[in-house]
């Protein structure tokens, strides 16, 4: 949200970022002619949304902030903040979209730490926000579909994905899904995000967070290749490699 990268100091918000596809797009046409311009971003392209995240950990969950930029909507709201953002993509010919909802923030290293929880614990609140907002999110999904039968809206089911590698870990060869790799401070190295100075892991592959926020390389090609090829369960109506060839 445009609120959240005020807060980050000068990130693009949503909305510049989709200003700046804007001149993309005119420059398409200007390269390609309008007609083949827009056969080639309504057959060819794939717009990946995933946004959610950092509005709830670095805005909405942080106390009142003396910037003056942190939103007060519920996350109900954040929806409705979205739509109007697939509108614009839409009416600049993007069709196929794959859009992730926002996975358990309340079970990453940091959200452990400073809560000093055990290791098998998360944070319930945020959680709740995250599966609060991904109903929404699922349901308006399914309802695009269902009243734009020229698009087609992916569902990318990051929560369940990236909980089942925190809940079963072992399965997956990683020795821990609480610890960051990269990182400082408390029991999970969760506080001081991962730089020069950090302690560091002795095989990051062992880790399913490589710093107190992201997964790590092992964890995302695992997460990368559900939405690629996976059924149903985590990426709905159909996988990448399926909505490349629709």
């Amino acid at each position: 949200m445009n609120a959240t990268g005020r807060i980050f100091v000068n990130r693009l918000g949503m909305d510049v970022q989709i200003d700046y596809f804007n001149i993309t797009r005119k420059q398409l046409d200007q390269l390609l002619g309008t007609s083949k311009a827009r056969e080639f971003i309504t057959k060819n392209s794939i717009f990946s949304i995933t946004v959610g995240a950092n509005d709830f950990l670095n805005n909405y969950l942080l106390p009142v902030l003396s910037v003056g930029a942190r939103i007060s909507q519920s996350p109900d709201a954040f929806i409705d903040d979205m739509i109007s953002h697939w509108q614009r993509l839409y009416q600049m010919d993007a069709r196929k979209f794959v859009i992730g909802n926002v996975g358990p923030i309340g079970c990453i290293p940091y959200q452990k730490t400073i809560n000093q929880l055990k290791e098998n614990e998360c944070v319930d609140l945020p959680n709740k926000l995250a599966l609060q907002y991904n109903g929404r999110l699922k349901d308006l999904l399914a309802e695009m579909n269902d009243n734009m039968p020229d698009a087609v809206f992916v569902h990318a089911n990051v929560y369940d994905l990236v909980m089942e590698l925190i809940s079963n870990y072992g399965k997956y060869g990683f020795a821990t899904s609480s610890r960051a790799c990269c990182g400082n401070g408390g029991q999970f190295a969760g506080i001081v995000p991962c730089g020069p100075t950090s302690s560091m892991c002795a095989d990051r592959s062992k880790h399913v967070f490589w710093d107190p926020y992201h997964p790590s390389e092992a964890a995302n090609v695992i997460i990368a290749k559900q939405l690629l090829d996976g059924d149903t369960k985590y990426i709905s109506p159909m996988n990448l490699r399926q909505l490349r060839n629709h």
